[in-house]
């Protein structure tokens, strides 16, 4: 009796390994259980450009940045543009779009830099200007606000400005992110200030362009790309997912004396197979192909694709915002779960 339980046991044993070991092999390669991958599509809208938003398919975006808006001297924020129009249409075609402000830009006057630096560098000038932004959000239904302070307009009171912009946008339930270049962390920026950001949107192009006329050649590379994130998470410490590719709709044509800028959408009226070239001549861009291996880079190491500047795509079969959507739906990553994503 003693060795027939004793038996028993060991097949009760036997038989417990068997089914957990089935039962985990099932949870492995259960489809309910895999977690979807996202991912977030940022792209940017000029002021000059509002008048094509019914060219761009905003189904394809999860988020907008409108640019820009910069201050007066009083911390009054200053847009040109129908703003309320572009809200109201973009949102009517992807209700769950997340759209931004984005404030100053690569190009800021004088005045404006000095406006900047007035507002920010000084501590009790800052509550102003923040109530300012926070009264320009809640006003035109906006979910949040994109710095694209640059270079020399990052200023001492840099990192301050944006501490308490955070503090009080997080209130209100609105994000803050940031545009920052490639490969270059400007000495103003503390650690508090990058940790502030939902995320960054690494402007990942402009290597080389009009204020280099002797240095022809492609701006935007795939390797520029990897050096640049690899420099934001590998060298700054920024978690990849905190991190957005950005991607140029536009090339710099260095044929003429003076250096000028092309976007995607001339460059195919000039010729449909130039679609997918890097380059003509000495016109120099990303064409599709280029798009879809930084999508790929992008899925694995980073959290979306960020664009500058939607206007300036094709619209129509050669678009490289859909060469991203169609290229993330491939790969199984959601976006914004709408155009057949």
């Amino acid at each position: 009796m003693i060795k027939n339980k004793a038996l028993l046991g060991i097949l009760f044993f036997i038989s417990s390994l068997i089914s957990a070991y089935s039962c985990s092999g099932e949870k492995e390669t259960d489809p309910v259980n895999v977690k979807t991958k996202t991912a977030r599509v940022v792209g940017y809208l000029s002021t000059d450009n509002i008048d094509k938003m019914n060219s761009i398919q905003f189904c394809k975006l999860t988020h907008l940045n409108i640019a820009f808006a910069n201050p007066d001297k009083n911390g009054n924020l200053i847009f040109s543009g129908e703003i309320d129009a572009l809200i109201k249409y973009a949102k009517s075609v992807n209700p769950n779009i997340i759209i931004s402000i984005s404030l100053a830009g690569g190009v800021i006057s004088p005045e404006q830099a000095a406006n900047w630096s007035y507002l920010i560098d000084k501590p009790e000038n800052r509550p102003v200007l923040i109530q300012n932004i926070i009264t320009f959000v809640e006003l035109h239904h906006l979910d949040g606000v994109d710095v694209d302070l640059e270079w020399d307009a990052v200023t001492t009171g840099y990192s301050g400005f944006v501490i308490e912009l955070k503090k009080t946008l997080a209130e209100h339930k609105k994000i803050l992110t940031a545009a920052l270049p490639n490969n270059t962390r400007f000495e103003n920026i503390n650690s508090e200030a990058l940790n502030a950001f939902d995320f960054l949107n690494i402007m990942a192009y402009d290597s080389t362009g009009p204020w280099t006329p002797n240095n022809p050649g492609q701006h935007s590379s795939m390797g520029f790309a990897k050096d640049g994130i690899d420099f934001w998470h590998k060298l700054q410490n920024v978690p990849s997912d905190k991190l957005t590719l950005g991607v140029p709709f536009y090339g710099y044509n260095f044929t003429y004396p003076e250096t000028t800028s092309s976007t995607f959408g001339q460059i195919v009226a000039a010729g449909i197979q130039f679609a997918d070239q890097d380059e003509i001549g000495k016109i120099y861009y990303n064409g599709r192909p280029t798009i879809s291996q930084k999508v790929e880079f992008a899925s694995q190491n980073t959290g979306g694709i960020m664009i500058w500047e939607l206007a300036q795509d094709s619209f129509g079969e050669y678009s490289l915002l859909d060469v991203i959507h169609k290229k993330y739906t491939s790969l199984k990553t959601k976006t914004t779960g709408l155009c057949g994503n």
